[in-house]
């Protein structure tokens, strides 16, 4: 079943990054983590489909999105970055693989926290956060979505990594296997993934490798 839904605001979280909020249809439900189809409703876009995660809490009376635009690629995101606040989007049920299943670390790279935003913020809210840790990936300081938010939650178990990190107390360089040996303890928790393929292939391999369970991965399968 699709639902139509209304852009009511935007805002800039960095400096490619938006917040949408969007009005919440009736009877709608999602588990955090999980996502759905957005298309935009206006002629050439209505059948163009992109999977996106609610970043909000899942009883919110409206609905938040936190979508990275791709302004050379010329498609989905930057078309949605450039609606305004009354322009209805088709949206799909929710789906998806990404869900709590219990303490362990949140392992993200660019875009892929939304997902877990999604579930960290839930949890905040329950105050369940202990024993959670992130180590999130990204080029420069400057790309890094929430980070105070992320930080307050999370404090010395927030593992900021950036390519290149000029300094700004995030740790420079890339998620390897040596670094998640050295970062991580016990390999008898949940892992929690997401980002490109390729990341998540790397980083899941690496965990394996490391002693974690198949089963206690959780990513998009």
């Amino acid at each position: 079943m699709a639902h139509t839904v209304e852009i009511l605001m935007t805002e800039f979280v960095t400096h490619d990054v938006k917040r949408f909020i969007v009005s919440r249809p009736e009877g709608f439900r999602y588990e955090p983590g999980q996502g759905v189809a957005l298309s935009v409703q206006e002629p050439g876009w209505e059948d163009k489909e992109r999977p996106f995660t609610p970043t909000c809490l899942r009883d919110d009376r409206v609905l938040e999105f936190t979508i990275k635009g791709y302004p050379e690629r010329n498609g989905v995101t930057a078309k949605l970055h450039s609606l305004k606040p009354g322009a209805r989007l088709s949206m799909s049920e929710s789906f998806g693989t990404i869900t709590y299943h219990g303490p362990g670390w949140f392992i993200a790279g660019g875009a892929g926290i939304t997902p877990m935003l999604a579930i960290l913020r839930s949890l905040a809210a329950e105050g369940r956060m202990e024993g959670n840790g992130l180590i999130f990936a990204n080029t420069t300081p400057a790309d890094i979505i929430c980070e105070k938010e992320l930080r307050h939650y999370l404090g010395e178990r927030c593992v900021l990594l950036c390519d290149r990190a000029n300094g700004s107390g995030c740790t420079e360089g890339h998620i390897t296997r040596e670094f998640l040996a050295e970062r991580i303890g016990s390999w008898d928790q949940h892992f929690y993934t997401c980002g490109p393929p390729r990341f998540n292939e790397v980083v899941n391999s690496a965990l394996e490798e490391l002693g974690a369970a198949p089963e206690a991965l959780v990513f998009e399968r």
